[in-house]
C-alpha cells in the first residue's frame, strides 16, 4: 500500500521519535548500527509464533516442490485458457516483490506477468479510478500478479492525503461490486495481504537504508510509514473489514520469516486451483499459524 519508489539517492533523516509496542522510542535510520531493541525483537514482533526462521535447506527443498507445481499450473493454463489474477499488499518492505519472484521464477515469462504501476499520469487521474488497473487484466491463459494495486487507495491515498475522505469511503463501498464482477467473469482471483511486525520492518528499512544494492528502494514513503504506522494500521484494519467478501476473500500471511510466506503463499494458490496433474501432497498443507483468511489472523 504506497506508490512507487523513485531511485534517488537515500538522503539523511535524522532520529525518529516513534511508538513501538507502546514504548516511545529514537530510531536513526542513518545510523549504520541497528539498534538491540530492534535487532533482538524483530522476527518476533506482532506476535510471530517463530522465534527462528525457516532452515535454509527445509525452505529451498519445499520451494523447489512448489515451483515444479506453478510449471504444471501454467501449462494447464494454457490448454485451458483459464487466467489467474493475483494482488499483493502489504505494508513497505512486507516482502512482496521477493515472494512475487519466488512465484515466478520458473514460469515462463510470456504468460506470467507482474505488473507493478508507477503513479498515476494526468491522464489517468482523470479517468474512471479503476480503469488503469483494468488494462492490465490477463487473457486467455496468463498468470497475472499485481505488487500494489487498486488498494492504493486503501492505505497510502487516505494515510498521505493523496484522496479525499470521500473518494476513500466510495472505494471501500466500490470496491467489492467491482471485484463481484472479475470473478463473475470468470478469472481465479486472489488477494494477499502480507502481514509485517513493527521492529521486522524498521530492520529491513535499515538494510536497505545500508545496502549499496538495494538503497534505491528506500524512500521519503518509507519515512511516512514508519512515523505513520498506526494510522496505517487503521486503515488495514479498515480495508480489510469492508472489502473482504466471500466471492473475493483476503488471505493474510504473516511474514516476517520471508521463507514462510513465500511457501505459504504459493501453496494457498496450487491449492485453490484443480489443476492437471496436481500433486498435493508436494504442495503440502497450510500452516494455520501463518495463513488465514482475513481478519482472523490479525492480532495487531
Amino acid at each position: 500500500m504506497a506508490t512507487a519508489k523513485t531511485q534517488d539517492e537515500p538522503k539523511a533523516t535524522g532520529p525518529l521519535k516513534i511508538r513501538v509496542a507502546g514504548v516511545e522510542r529514537v530510531f536513526d535510520i542513518d545510523n549504520p548500527v541497528l539498534p538491540d531493541w530492534v535487532e533482538n525483537n524483530a522476527l518476533t514482533s506482532d506476535r510471530y509464533p517463530y522465534d527462528k526462521k525457516l532452515k535454509m535447506e527445509d525452505y529451498e527443498k519445499t520451494l523447489e516442490l512448489l515451483q515444479t507445481e506453478l510449471v504444471k499450473l501454467q501449462a494447464w493454463q494454457h490448454s485451458s485458457g483459464n487466467r489467474v489474477l493475483i494482488l499483493f499488499e502489504g505494508r513497505d518492505a512486507a516482502g512482496k516483490g521477493g515472494t512475487i519472484g519466488a512465484m515466478r521464477y520458473y514460469m515462463n515469462p510470456r504468460t506470467a506477468r507482474n505488473v507493478a504501476l508507477t503513479k498515476p499520469t494526468e491522464t489517468e487521474r482523470g479517468q474512471w479510478y479503476y480503469q488503469r488497473y483494468v488494462a492490465h487484466f490477463p487473457t486467455a491463459g496468463e498468470f497475472v500478479t499485481f505488487d500494489r494495486s487498486w488498494y492504493n487507495r486503501a492505505g497510502v491515498e487516505p494515510v498521505m492525503g493523496f484522496c479525499t475522505p470521500e473518494q476513500h469511503k466510495q472505494f471501500l463501498k466500490e470496491t467489492p461490486r467491482f471485484e463481484k464482477m472479475i470473478v463473475s467473469e470468470g478469472i481465479r482471483f486472489f488477494k494477499v495481504w502480507l502481514n509485517l511486525g513493527q521492529e521486522m520492518q524498521l530492520k529491513r528499512f535499515h538494510d536497505r537504508r545500508h545496502s549499496p544494492l538495494t538503497n534505491w528502494k528506500f524512500s521519503p514513503m518509507d519515512i511516512a510509514g514508519i512515523t505513520r504506522w498506526d494510522d496505517y494500521t487503521r486503515m488495514r484494519d479498515l480495508m480489510l473489514k469492508e472489502t473482504h467478501s466471500g466471492h473475493a476473500p483476503w488471505t493474510v500471511v504473516r511474514s516476517n520469516d520471508k521463507r514462510r510466506a513465500r511457501i505459504e503463499v504459493i501453496r494457498h494458490v496450487l491449492r485453490a486451483l484443480d489443476y492437471t496433474g496436481r500433486d498435493l501432497d508436494a504442495i503440502g498443507k497450510p500452516d494455520p499459524k501463518i495463513v488465514g483468511e482475513g481478519p482472523k489472523l490479525m492480532l495487531g
